[in-house]
């Protein structure tokens, strides 16, 4: 179930939801005053440190006690400009036309640590169920339905034990920092108008699982859902646990369609990710991957519920 909010803040909710924009940008940094006790530990460390130079320039300069907490804010916005900076830096020595083999772990690493710092920075409250029944050892491939340009941070965030790769459409390699972190941490491009190239990556994605250097994530529905719905599947990508033996993660996610909505208005986004099932190659054996498809749609949808199944529109013709 979703956490409610902390009593404290009840009246600073109210006034959100009465239009006080200026109430609400003091909601956003009365979130950040207990960042220093929790994780993640990029926010932590930044925190700590702005809060360290404000008291010493608050004991050194005799400033009146209110300047500590306009010290701690400025200091930290600061301190997250340089972040970022060092994010460009990390990410503008990546040459994407130089193919990348191995699984680079100091990328990986940095991408984990600002994932989890973004999340927390865009006021997502993240609840799952299941992960539990994530394979221990050996290489899986992961299915998971897609709502939102968020999603992939959210799986790597829930499955950083997992050394995830995603099969993710090759425009995704244009964004800014995301296509360098994508390139070192083997995700393959997949042209979806390109049936040559398509059957290309998912080959590259076999590989690297033979190979033992990643595990897969693959959003079977192919592209971003508009309407939230669980689009029929692209089939092609089961070929990737048929061709390798693996067992199937089957995930849902729900709530990240209004995050970007949520965060116009600096509300929180509750967001659910949902291990359904773990699929063992026997489960599986026999069957094409149209078959194997739907019998995940029908998994997924017993977890979302039967209002989030695709109807196709009308074909207009009269009854």
């Amino acid at each position: 179930m979703p956490s409610s909010p902390r009593p404290g803040h009840r009246w600073c909710i109210s006034a959100g939801r009465c239009g006080h924009r200026p109430l609400q940008v003091l909601i956003w940094f009365s979130d950040i005053h207990l960042i220093y006790w929790r994780k993640p530990m990029l926010l932590k460390t930044i925190a700590g440190v702005s809060l360290g130079i404000a008291c010493m320039l608050y004991l050194c300069l005799g400033w009146a006690v209110w300047m500590v907490p306009v010290a701690f804010a400025g200091l930290f916005l600061i301190g997250l400009g340089l972040a970022v900076l060092f994010l460009w830096i990390v990410c503008a020595r990546v040459d994407l036309s130089k193919p990348q083999e191995e699984d680079d772990r100091f990328y990986r690493s940095v991408m984990y640590v600002y994932i989890e710092a973004l999340i927390r920075l865009v006021r997502v409250r993240l609840h799952t169920k299941g992960l539990e029944k994530t394979p221990k050892t050996g290489r899986f491939l992961l299915v998971c339905n897609h709502l939102c340009v968020a999603d992939p941070g959210i799986v790597l965030h829930c499955f950083q034990k997992s050394q995830l790769a995603f099969l993710t459409k090759k425009e995704n390699y244009r964004l800014p920092f995301i296509g360098a972190f994508m390139h070192k941490i083997l995700c393959q491009p997949i042209d979806r108008e390109n049936d040559r190239q398509a059957l290309k990556s998912i080959i590259k994605c076999i590989q690297l699982i033979r190979e033992d250097k990643v595990s897969v994530c693959a959003f079977p529905e192919g592209y971003t859902s508009k309407d939230g719905k669980l689009h029929p599947f692209r089939a092609g990508v089961f070929k990737i646990a048929q061709k390798t033996n693996v067992p199937i993660v089957v995930c849902t996610i729900q709530g990240t369609r209004e995050l970007f909505r949520n965060l116009r208005h600096l509300r929180h986004t509750e967001v659910e990710l949902h291990l359904v099932e773990v699929i063992p190659p026997e489960a599986y054996a026999g069957l094409n991957t149209v078959e194997l498809g739907e019998r995940i749609y029908e998994k997924m949808i017993g977890d979302l519920g039967e209002n989030f199944r695709f109807v196709p529109p009308d074909s207009g013709l009269p009854s």
